[in-house]
């Protein structure tokens, strides 16, 4: 019995996942079933053949063992932040996407025994502008950062206990963050953004996670703050002002350049953060934009993305140590990466 209601939830989940009706699940199924019989099947009030557990599994593109595991993270445990611009089907498959993500990382942390075990995430009081550039001091201190360009943001938060996971989304879906199973902290990026814009959503994201605001702020400001946060995590003032000095009439585009190369921070960023450090003028800035929306190769140059990428790897490194330690099967590997198994075993190359 309590299979069968694990399997019911299960199907209902990865249907939401890819986005499917019950009819358009069936159509993708070549019509094997009816939709009162997938209907039954998500109410556990009838139990699917070995067949039909197969076709779906192949239809809704998930291992059967999935449709089997127990729960180890409630979906509703995944919040978004605040109202989504993302329409509601599209939203409710994001969620389930990074439950299961996050159920198949907390797996093979355990099976490795590799939990991160870093200090709990600190949380710092932010109800002004200098407050904000004080955390972002903070965190870069007790991280060991110095005054240089981080980097690889990414790998620097799964190492200070962030998970972070990248999900295709659409455009008007940036980042979130979320206390998962009040235990997990995780960031969630769109893989499909530059590396400049996943670098800065990612700290964004972070500042959610560490800055602790008052309960009378509204959502502007606080993203504001967010916004100031990632910058000074990225570029602190004071060295924003050592290379182009405390003000400034022009700024040349290869002195952005020679910025963005060092600190993996976009051009726009940087002219954001010279006008509000006073280096430059606003209405200097307001120039630089009209500037870069009249002219098309100016706004190409401007947004063009010049930082090496950088992606999660934590979760795949953990499955081929496991896999290379025999801690799991080549089958267990292909389950937990969505993978087939030939897949795993050529990119496995033990040396």
């Amino acid at each position: 019995m309590a299979e069968l209601s694990i399997f019911s939830s299960r199907l209902k989940n990865a249907r939401i996942m890819m986005g499917l009706s019950m009819d358009e699940l069936c159509a993708s199924m070549g019509n094997k079933v009816s939709k009162m019989a997938i209907s039954k099947y998500e109410k556990g009030l009838m139990a699917p053949s070995s067949d039909i557990v197969i076709a779906l599994s192949k239809a809704l593109h998930q291992p059967i063992d999935y449709f089997f595991r127990p729960f180890a993270v409630q979906v509703e445990s995944v919040r978004f932040r605040k109202k989504s611009s993302l329409p509601q089907k599209k939203e409710n498959g994001i969620r389930e996407a990074i439950a299961d993500l996050m159920e198949r990382y907390i797996n093979i942390e355990e099976i490795c025994g590799d939990e991160t075990i870093q200090s709990p995430l600190p949380r710092i009081s932010a109800s002004s502008s200098k407050e904000v550039k004080a955390a972002a001091a903070k965190i870069r201190k007790e991280w060991n950062l110095g005054l240089d360009g981080i980097v690889n943001v990414i790998d620097l938060l799964e190492r200070n206990g962030v998970k972070v996971i990248e999900i295709d989304a659409p455009d008007s879906f940036d980042g979130m963050s979320s206390l998962v199973n009040e235990k997990f902290h995780v960031v969630i990026l769109n893989k499909t953004f530059s590396v400049e814009r996943k670098r800065f959503t990612a700290l964004h994201e972070l500042g959610h996670l560490v800055l602790q605001f008052p309960k009378n702020i509204n959502n502007k400001q606080e993203e504001t703050f967010c916004h100031l946060f990632a910058s000074e995590m990225l570029l602190p003032e004071s060295e924003l002002k050592r290379i182009l000095g405390s003000t400034r009439k022009d700024i040349s585009y290869q002195e952005l350049k020679a910025i963005q190369l060092s600190y993996g921070i976009s051009c726009d960023a940087i002219m954001y953060k010279a006008k509000d450090c006073g280096i430059i003028s606003e209405q200097r800035f307001r120039t630089f934009c009209i500037q870069k929306n009249r002219a098309k190769g100016f706004k190409a140059l401007i947004e063009r993305t010049l930082f090496h990428q950088e992606t999660s790897t934590r979760f795949v490194s953990l499955v081929y140590k496991a896999l290379s330690k025999e801690l799991i099967t080549t089958s267990k590997a292909a389950n937990l990466l969505h993978q087939d198994i030939e897949q795993v075993r050529r990119d496995l190359a033990l040396v």
